[in-house]
């Protein structure tokens, strides 16, 4: 996997954390560097932690479903990406406002937003994927988005909260469609 394929990953991934760490930032009343570097670590950490654990869970695995690997990424990659879209498509509910980052609140909040990841980590157990460079990628990569998200949601509110979460659909369906034809033999890159 390339460089830039990884960095489209962890790019759609990272979007769900980056939505939820706007809502954090917009529940804010003054902004707090210290608290948007704990939601980045908090998104980051889980992003990098549960493609880690989808990993070991595929490689257990990988041997009796090669076969049919492809069509597993497409399958995850898809479901997962159409969930973010529906999500992002939904009617806007009103969000609570809640401006703790203590560990109640932010664990559930991280493990939420990194469920599509641990899926991802399957999908990488199959396609060789050098692992411990691609969670790094991911972690550092939902870091930054982290941060900026409770900065933008500080500064400007729920307005790029839906579109984040539909620009990471599309990418994550985007590239398990890619996944899909090249191993067809449809596309190559």
């Amino acid at each position: 996997m390339s460089l830039a394929e990884l960095f489209v990953i962890a790019l759609g991934l990272s979007m769900d954390a980056f939505a939820v760490a706007i809502c954090k930032g917009l529940s804010m009343q003054r902004m707090s560097w210290k608290n948007a570097a704990l939601a980045g670590l908090y998104f980051g950490g889980f992003q990098a932690g549960m493609p880690l654990i989808g990993y070991f869970l595929g490689t257990s695995f990988r041997d009796a479903i090669t076969s049919i690997d492809h069509w597993i990424a497409f399958v995850l990659l898809g479901l997962i990406g159409a969930n973010m879209i529906k999500e992002a498509l939904a009617k806007e509910e009103e969000e609570e406002k809640n401006d703790s980052f203590d560990v109640k609140t932010m664990v559930p909040l991280a493990v939420a937003t990194s469920i599509d990841a641990l899926a991802i980590g399957v999908t990488f157990a199959f396609l060789n994927v050098d692992i411990v460079p691609a969670v790094s990628f991911i972690g550092v990569t939902t870091f930054v988005f982290g941060v900026a998200g409770v900065k933008i949601g500080n500064v400007f509110g729920l307005r790029f909260k839906a579109k984040a979460e539909l620009a990471g659909g599309i990418i994550l369906i985007l590239m398990g469609c890619k996944i899909l034809l090249e191993h067809l033999g449809i596309l190559s890159f």
